[in-house]
């Protein structure tokens, strides 16, 4: 049977899969993401924006289908701390996802669910469990299975991606939820973006 999701057309500005609705999260949706919690809670006293968006496209069928979706994430920052996605790890952990930059600058936090959170350091140097890789336009960035994974909006515009994943991949947020990623993004004294463990970072 071949399913009837066969075109969809998109838009860069707003970021929209036609036809298709939006699910949006706000700074209240993450505030458990960010590790400086002083920082969050100040900005939430100013408002709840929108952090990011997505729209999906999930044809019916079986094993070896497709699933995509376009997200957009705004920039920001919360404290030191680009803003980013809740992340998650795929519910059937094997299965891999493409992510296709199509505007804006940022870079997706991949840390494999094996170090437990353990795959400490202060810097870029956590070793192979754990990588920052670039994502902006005309990129495309490879997550392995068994692999956490969230996107950070390093830049000054909005950042628009497409990420492409298996029908049976399935999205588990609950585990991110309990033990969180290891670490987190922030924008370095020299103004670009660093990668930093959560626990030498973390804020009461």
């Amino acid at each position: 049977m071949i399913p009837a999701d066969l075109l969809a057309t998109f838009s860069l500005n707003p970021a929209r899969i036609d036809g298709r609705p939006m699910s949006e999260r706000r700074l209240s949706d993450l505030r458990d993401c960010f590790a400086d919690k002083a920082a969050c809670d100040a900005a939430l006293a100013r408002g709840d924006p929108v952090l990011y968006g997505v729209s999906s496209v999930e044809p019916a069928g079986g094993d070896g289908q497709l699933h995509y979706g376009l997200g957009v994430l705004y920039p920001g920052t919360i404290g030191d701390e680009y803003h980013m996605t809740k992340g998650h790890l795929h519910a059937h952990r094997p299965a891999a996802e493409i992510y296709i930059g199509l505007s804006g600058e940022g870079a997706m936090l991949l840390e494999d669910e094996a170090c437990g959170g353990s795959c400490g350091g202060s810097d870029a140097g956590a070793g192979n469990g754990c990588k920052l890789v670039p994502l902006r336009a005309n990129s495309v960035v490879y997550v392995p299975g068994h692999t956490a994974h969230r996107t950070i909006n390093t830049g000054s515009e909005p950042l628009v991606y497409l990420g492409v994943y298996p029908a049976n991949a399935g999205h588990d947020y609950a585990a991110i939820a309990k033990n969180n990623f290891a670490h987190i993004v922030i924008r370095g004294a020299d103004g670009k973006p660093a990668l930093q463990a959560r626990a030498l970072y973390a804020k009461s």
